[in-house]
């Protein structure tokens, strides 16, 4: 590789990396072709961006991107490296624990996930368990409805009772009526209305 090409592909990795706020390294070695093109076709389907990258030029790419250092994950760019670019925290993790119950690899080499490090494959479960954004604002909303659809139903509850209530007190209030009043009674009942 020449030195102009190295300086380009540098710049790819920089472009995939410049906003990423999830990034995976990921070691594909020992998959065949047809195999880790299988890989890649879903990881495409997930909006999971893959490039099989230079350990080398990985790093110098990750040297050059301000605001994050990257320095932790150096120590595990040995072999086959593929970088894997996502938007949601946990679909790289996914991918490659769905992948590896038929093949051995791809193993988890580093992860950047939510401003934390993950080196080892060891981590891939705890990555798995992360949350989306999505995931989380739907717990948030499930959360926030949860309060309001109790009151709501209470109101509901509240408003049939007092029907029941009004219902039920309208009916004895009839029966008890006096089939015929006393005279007294009606004296007392005209004289309100004469004033």
């Amino acid at each position: 590789m020449t030195k102009d090409q190295k300086v380009v592909a540098i710049q790819e990795i920089k472009d995939l990396l410049q906003d990423a706020k999830v990034v995976y390294v990921a070691d594909l070695e020992g998959l065949n072709a047809g195999k880790a093109s299988d890989f890649r076709r879903q990881a495409f389907k997930q909006n999971i961006k893959v490039k099989v990258v230079k350990n080398t030029l990985l790093q110098k790419a990750m040297e050059q991107i301000e605001g994050v250092d990257y320095s932790e994950m150096f120590q595990t760019f040995k072999g086959n490296s593929a970088l894997m670019i996502a938007e949601t925290a946990n679909a790289p993790a996914k991918l490659i624990k769905d992948f590896r119950k038929k093949e051995e690899k791809p193993a988890l080499k580093s992860a950047f996930v939510q401003e934390t490090f993950y080196v080892g494959d060891n981590n891939l479960d705890a990555l798995v368990s992360i949350k989306s954004r999505e995931e989380m604002i739907g717990e948030i909303i499930g959360l926030l409805q949860s309060p309001i659809q109790r009151v709501i139903s209470a109101l509901q509850n509240q408003s049939e009772t007092a029907e029941a209530t009004t219902e039920e007190v309208a009916a004895p209030a009839v029966e008890e009526t006096p089939a015929t009043e006393t005279p007294e009674a009606a004296a007392e009942g005209e004289a309100p209305a004469a004033e």
